[in-house]
């Protein structure tokens, strides 16, 4: 247990400091994100540019650094398996079509997988200068504040975060938000799912719905709402499976029952 917790401890301190240090490259390119050549991936909607490229070399460069053994997922260049039981799993710029539209809601997520479970989870958004820490057994923290979700707070009373993409139809889109909506919820969209995560961890919202996400999008804040006291839908992360993308909901204790409801789960 004791080496457990100390390799958890130097992986922790390596994940902040390379979402930070990754961070303030992703700040720089957006300060001059008009000098930026942008790409389509899945369709029109699904954007990326040199910077999400450069911020996810930067990470995995620090980690191969130190950890050498360690797997690494993500998003721009995909799975590279390990030998240890740990898995990072990096999103360089999650909400990049806000990051290239001149938006703050951007940031970047870093996620320690442990045998398959979020073990710690670190989200930066650099514009707003706030970085959410969490580590299992640890809790979750902003900018060193404890987290603590509250839970008087429920789908009546608060607001629920709410994201989908292409790979939902409109149709089922309508049907959940009607679904919500009917509930007595409402609704906030802002184009990144894991400052979102992060957002209910520090109770910004009562909880976060997306009927389709990747492991990169959520991992580091299912740690976060966890250690904040919340409850997430666990993700399939063994083998190839994690690169697939899955339904993704994290809350409040008091929402959890209604957005349970809601998402089929």
């Amino acid at each position: 247990m004791e080496q457990q917790n100390s390799e958890l401890s130097a992986r922790l301190a390596l994940a902040e400091a390379a979402a930070r240090s990754g961070g303030a490259v992703a700040l720089d390119y957006f300060n001059r994100r008009e000098t930026l050549v942008i790409e389509t991936k899945h369709d029109l909607q699904d954007v990326v540019s040199i910077a999400d490229r450069e911020v996810e070399q930067l990470i995995a460069a620090r980690i191969r650094d130190t950890f050498p053994d360690d797997g690494f997922l993500g998003e721009e260049y995909g799975l590279q398996p390990g030998s240890s039981a740990y898995t990072w799993v990096v999103d360089p710029i999650d909400g990049t079509s806000p990051f290239l539209n001149g938006m703050p809601n951007w940031c970047v997520s870093v996620a320690v997988l442990h045998e398959g479970v979020p073990v710690i989870g670190v989200i930066f958004a650099p514009f707003y200068q706030e970085c959410y820490v969490a580590a299992l057994g640890q809790g979750a923290t902003l900018n060193g504040r404890t987290l603590q979700v509250d839970a008087t707070r429920t789908l009546q009373n608060h607001v629920t975060g709410f994201g989908a993409n292409s790979y939902v139809s409109p149709e089922k889109v309508g049907e959940i938000l009607a679904s919500l909506l009917a509930a007595g919820g409402n609704f906030i969209r802002i184009g990144s799912g894991a400052l979102m995560l992060a957002w209910v961890a520090a109770g910004r919202v009562v909880g976060y719905y997306e009927p389709y996400m990747h492991a990169w999008d959520c991992l580091a804040g299912y740690c976060l709402v966890k250690e904040a006291g919340g409850w997430y839908h666990p993700f399939n992360t063994e083998g190839e499976r994690i690169t697939k993308g899955a339904q993704v909901l994290a809350v409040a204790p008091g929402a959890e029952a209604d957005l349970r409801r809601i998402a089929g789960l």
